[in-house]
């Protein structure tokens, strides 16, 4: 099993979940976020003062999968969410050693 993590632009969230959707995946986690990698923020005005946004916002997407479907989910979530400009986001994938379903008990794949 695998994790994937997703950090997008929050207006793709809508894009991302049909694209997994389609893909077959049913249960993603959703989280808001804020953060910044080379986009580094940027300055606004409020009120005739001058400050620094260094946080912006995101939206982190989180799925457990089997293995044999986390190419395609990657792949869904990078084309669902690529605009071509800085601050896309990133994907992180790495490995689950265990899942447990709280209801039922099942674990390992079943729980997924």
């Amino acid at each position: 099993m695998k994790k994937i993590e997703a950090i997008i632009k929050p207006f793709k969230l809508d894009e991302v979940k049909e694209a997994l959707q389609e893909v077959g995946l049913q249960g993603i986690t959703v989280t808001e976020a804020k953060g910044f990698g080379r986009q580094k923020g940027h300055t606004e005005l409020y009120r005739g003062a001058e400050y620094v946004v260094d946080f912006l916002p995101k939206v982190k997407v989180e799925i457990v999968l089997n293995d044999d479907l986390v190419d395609k989910a990657v792949e869904a979530i990078r084309d669902a969410a690529q605009t071509g400009r800085i601050g896309d986001g990133k994907i992180f994938v790495s490995s689950i050693e265990e899942a447990i379903r709280i209801r039922t008990g099942e674990t390992g794949e079943d729980a997924v």
